[in-house]
């Protein structure tokens, strides 16, 4: 998305992000904690315990929202790099694998069974096989350095931002399907991604 139009949780991060500027903090640092709290999230999901898949649920989600900071750090202290651009990419992609895999091992006691974790397995392969679409993306539409292309949005919103909803589905108990949904989602993403590509590609040759 646009610089001049960013969602609604970027531009809340822009200005949370404002007392860390003059700070000695890296955006890559906050990218390597971002991915902590995340993969802590995700071990949390994996436990197959609700009161445990609560806290993964909520952590997860916050690993999401604070993603936003370290881009909006670096633009701030004028900071982007190229590490910093592929460390995000690659801190996504392991983000949500370990998303996808963590609630699938979890709910293998569930009514899904070993379907479960073939779910999960296919969601995380799903998400590191998009992070190399987005890269070719990024680079077929010859974005300016550090610049990453967008996700389909709408009045502010992001298609990411459904993942906010893992929370408060989570804390309903409604994990199960929402997974299923969740691992239909993927494919959809991962194919729209890769038409995307091959769109962007047959302009360029």
């Amino acid at each position: 998305m646009p610089m001049n139009n960013p969602p609604w949780d970027q531009r809340i991060a822009r200005v949370l992000v404002r007392p860390l500027v003059r700070t000695p903090i890296t955006p890559n640092q906050l990218t390597v904690f971002t991915l902590v709290v995340a993969l802590a999230g995700a071990s949390l999901l994996a436990a197959g315990n609700p009161a445990a898949a609560n806290w993964g649920a909520g952590l997860f989600v916050l690993a999401r929202f604070l993603d936003h900071f370290d881009g909006e750090l670096a633009r701030q202290k004028n900071m982007k790099s190229r590490l910093g651009y592929y460390l995000d990419y690659v801190s996504g992609a392991v983000s949500y694998a370990a998303l996808f895999f963590g609630i699938g091992w979890g709910l293998q006691t569930s009514a899904l069974g070993v379907w479960a974790v073939v779910l999960g397995a296919i969601g995380a392969t799903v998400a590191v096989a998009a992070m190399f679409l987005n890269l070719g993306i990024d680079k077929a539409a010859k974005l300016e350095d550090g610049a990453a292309t967008g996700y389909p949005g709408y009045a502010g919103f992001e298609l990411e931002d459904g993942i906010y909803l893992l929370a408060p589905i989570t804390w309903l108990g409604w994990l199960e399907p929402f997974f299923v949904l969740c691992g239909a989602g993927a494919g959809v993403y991962g194919l729209w991604t890769l038409v995307t590509l091959i769109r962007l590609r047959r302009k360029v040759s």
